[in-house]
């Protein structure tokens, strides 16, 4: 089958799915004999695999589906891209899959056009009905556990200690400030927890990213919460996720939410707000679920700004004290074990090969 890929092969989260689709299908066609005649596009034709395990038979193997693309290459044959909407009207063939991560409610006119102009896919069922109540048809692709990054790590010690993980980059979308005030004010300087925060944002400087740590804490930082820089590598991430006893995931939008999914998959405990996404993958055993309370303007006047023609609307909300309430109750549950097993389900019911083999059923529809 001839098949075609436009993706982002970089260090975030796109390109960490986008290499987890080439990895599985290397891996097929390398294991397993399964071929397809693959055409790669890199968006902005950039390759940056440094977030990966080295491996130069793929590295090679990428190359060589990049050489097919520019040498071989037919409009005729469909594509994949995996991208935001903006910069998706663009397409390198007549019949374009579009796989993309939306978060908000109130899609604009822009990103509606380029909606009906894809055959349109969203990592959240929540986002496709949102575009199906504006009359633009979306399907649902789950994304899957990355098991050649992410694997479990025994914790080489004994420690009544709860430690807390909070990810993703700094936004206002993600509550970050909210969440990391609401646990000072409760288990702040507690040596009973701990509070470590990966949410340095790269589309930031490193200026920009210790003073909104300095606004968060007010000058004023517990010696139990702690503030980690940039981890370029995966293997660094996973030694991370794997650190902690419970994940918090109280985003108030998500296209899905990797590192939360990632970490409950390798039975971690979680505080996850049920809305958007979450719900998608998260199970009741698996989770501590926070009901939110309403919405709220995404507007931050950096990466959302009113009156754009992309990424208007709301996020959900949620009471401090509902908060903070499931937080004792996950904190019980990893005092009565370490180990959340109910997670470790996400590995076979999302699997990386459930996930591809859903990409390319995409180009038989």
């Amino acid at each position: 089958m001839n098949i075609a890929f436009n993706l982002p092969i970089n260090r975030v989260s796109f390109g960490q799915v986008s290499t987890l689709i080439l990895r599985t299908l290397f891996d097929r066609e390398r294991l397993s004999g399964e071929q397809h005649n693959i055409f790669l596009f890199p968006i902005a034709n950039q390759i940056d695999l440094g977030s990966q395990k080295q491996d130069q038979s793929f590295n090679n193997w990428i190359m060589a589906k990049v050489a097919n693309a520019m040498e071989n290459y037919d409009r005729d044959i469909p594509v994949f891209k995996l991208w935001h909407l903006n910069g998706s009207l663009e397409s390198v063939s007549r019949k374009q899959n579009l796989l993309t991560f939306y978060e908000l409610d109130e899609p604009t006119k822009l990103e509606l056009c380029i909606g009906k102009n894809n055959n349109l896919y969203f990592s959240s069922k929540y986002s496709c009905e949102v575009f199906a109540n504006s009359g633009v048809k979306a399907n649902y692709i789950p994304l899957g556990f990355d098991s050649y990054n992410f694997t479990e790590i025994k914790r080489k010690f004994n420690s009544d200690r709860i430690v807390f993980n909070l990810c993703g980059k700094f936004e206002n979308r993600k509550h970050h400030a909210k969440i990391i005030q609401a646990w000072i004010k409760k288990y702040g300087n507690n040596p009973k927890y701990a509070l470590q925060c990966a949410i340095f944002n790269p589309f930031l400087n490193e200026e920009q990213n210790k003073n909104a740590i300095a606004n968060i804490v007010k000058g004023n930082k517990p010696f139990n919460v702690n503030f980690y820089p940039l981890m370029a590598e995966n293997s660094i991430y996973n030694e991370f996720l794997n650190s902690a006893d419970i994940i918090i995931g109280m985003s108030g939008a998500e296209g899905f939410g990797l590192p939360e999914f990632q970490s409950v998959a390798l039975g971690k405990h979680a505080v996850l707000l049920k809305a958007h996404a979450y719900k998608d993958w998260a199970q009741d055993n698996m989770v501590t679920w926070v009901n939110p309370n309403g919405k709220t303007p995404a507007y931050d006047g950096m990466f959302f700004q009113k009156g754009q023609p992309f990424n208007q609307g709301n996020i959900f909300t949620f009471d401090d004290e509902e908060f903070l309430a499931a937080c004792d109750v996950a904190i019980s549950k990893a005092q009565s074990s370490k180990v959340n097993t109910a997670g470790y389900q996400l590995q076979m019911t999302h699997s990386k090969e459930m996930f591809v083999d859903a990409v390319l059923n995409t180009f038989k529809q």
